[in-house]
């Protein structure tokens, strides 16, 4: 019966380590190379991107954002939803300016789910910025069933349909967007 302790404490300790993805302050933020620099690109871009969520949620969801560059604009603006300090009264909805909107989320390389420029995403931007500013969760975060990180882009989706953003099927919290359009 010990031994069955002793090998169950073990497996535990060997199971829960692999879980874990070291120290999230340390966690690689730098871009991963996939987003068209602005200093180079005077034309106006949208893209979508998606990263293995922080840690063992990883192994089965993502965590994805969005980001846009009018023209000419010398930064991007992204948009994503996270649940840090929800609790406390702050907006579960982050917005920010950044010369490298594809930075690696806590470790995890990010994926282009989708990339517009020229004229299509200039026509575009407007409206993703409008649909941004009516997206009813901001006070809320829950990781299941949502609305979390992947609400925003799949509630952007659903009101900007020219898009055609199409959100993988690990983009857990996806389908809350779903619930209350807003319209």
């Amino acid at each position: 019966m010990l031994k069955v302790r002793i090998t169950l404490i073990i497996c535990s300790v060997i199971f829960l380590s692999a879980c874990s993805s070291g120290d999230w302050r340390s966690a690689s933020r730098d871009s991963a190379g996939l987003a068209p620099p602005p200093a180079e690109t005077p034309q106006a871009v949208i893209e979508v991107y998606a990263a293995d969520a922080y840690g063992w949620r990883g192994w089965f969801a993502v965590h994805t954002w969005i980001a846009i560059k009018p023209e000419q604009a010398s930064e991007y603006t992204v948009y994503e939803v996270v649940g840090w300090g929800v609790d406390e009264g702050r907006s579960a909805l982050r917005t920010y300016q950044t010369e490298i909107p594809d930075r690696y989320w806590y470790g995890a390389r990010p994926d282009v789910l989708l990339t517009l420029q020229g004229e299509e995403a200039r026509e575009l931007i407007p409206q993703i910025e409008a649909a941004v500013e009516r997206y009813p969760w901001t006070g809320e975060y829950r990781a299941v069933p949502g609305p979390n990180s992947n609400t925003l882009p799949a509630w952007i989706a659903i009101q900007v349909p020219e898009l055609g953003l199409q959100l993988p099927f690990s983009a857990i919290g996806s389908g809350y967007a779903r619930r209350d359009r807003g319209d």
